[in-house]
């Protein structure tokens, strides 16, 4: 399903809509972005509904960047609604928080703890009563979204022959537009933060977009996964890099005091991605491009 805008409400209206977003055009390609305020429980409601779960503490869903070949109608366009319809909506790939031992074992109000099987029958019963109120996914709100796209898909690069040109992103060329658009933000109940964010910056003859999930389960799991999406404006060359890094909590904790940061220093790194990156293991990492007219 895709969404591709604000739910319709009071708030924003297109009036609001227009407002907020800014646009640039660069050699035959509009890049956008649009920055509203927190949904209000409206949207919210209907997002809900739509999406079948409910949605980060913090949503934006009237937020999105876009890039579009003027041309030829060709689109990518990242936004909330579209990012959390890939969370997955079943248990499988549900985490527990870090004393979720002591919180199972002590959960079940008024039933006592033992073996009897009168007992387990009871909390299991429960239990069951629980799973039917609260439908289960996962409230992590990890995603594999890599964008929406109108018009031509992108294939598959075969062994990776066509990296981002990170030397030419390295250049001193003139930033002709800059935007960063926060999507949702969630603090998972204290213990920790996921995060989705898109950050963009157009020069002369190319740009880069990055959509980054940040997602830190404390004493449990580091999770970072990244978008990058690279346009040459004058060869029409799109190149979209998606890449999942994974790792144990306590080991990047590690890796951070094995850098030589100081203990003190480590509340800080561990809530920053740019500082912990380079240290989390990459578990997948795929290369897609397309060339436009």
């Amino acid at each position: 399903m895709s969404f591709n805008g604000p739910i319709e409400e009071s708030f924003p209206t297109p009036a609001d809509i227009d407002r907020s977003t800014v646009s640039h055009l660069q050699k035959g390609y509009k890049i956008s972005a649009r920055k509203l305020p927190i949904s209000k429980s409206g949207t919210i409601d209907e997002m809900e509904k739509k999406l079948g779960i409910p949605v980060p503490e913090m949503i934006f869903g009237g937020n999105m960047v876009s890039i579009e070949h003027v041309t030829t109608g060709w689109r990518l366009e990242f936004n909330a609604y579209d990012a959390l319809d890939r969370v997955d909506k079943t248990d499988r790939n549900m985490l527990k928080v870090a004393y979720s031992q002591e919180w199972s074992s002590s959960r079940f109000d008024g039933v006592p703890f033992s073996h009897d099987p009168a007992n387990v029958l009871s909390r299991e019963k429960t239990h069951e009563g629980i799973k039917e109120i609260v439908k289960p996914f996962d409230w992590s709100y990890t995603t594999d979204y890599k964008g929406t796209i109108t018009g031509k898909p992108f294939e598959l690069q075969k062994d990776n022959e066509n990296p981002i040109p990170i030397e030419l992103l390295k250049r001193p060329d003139p930033i002709l537009f800059f935007e960063e658009v926060v999507l949702y933000e969630s603090e998972l109940d204290d213990n920790g933060i996921s995060l989705f964010s898109c950050k963009l910056r157009v020069m002369p003859d190319r740009m880069l977009l990055l959509c980054r999930l940040f997602m830190r389960l404390d004493g449990v799991l580091i999770r970072i996964r990244d978008t990058r999406i690279y346009v040459d404006f004058n060869t029409g060359k799109v190149i979209r890099d998606y890449t999942e890094r994974e790792d144990a909590f306590d080991k990047v904790k590690q890796a951070l005091l094995s850098s030589g940061r100081l203990p003190n220093d480590l509340t800080i790194a561990l809530r920053d991605p740019n500082q912990i990156s380079h240290l989390v293991p990459e578990v997948s990492h795929t290369l897609e491009s397309l060339t436009l007219p």
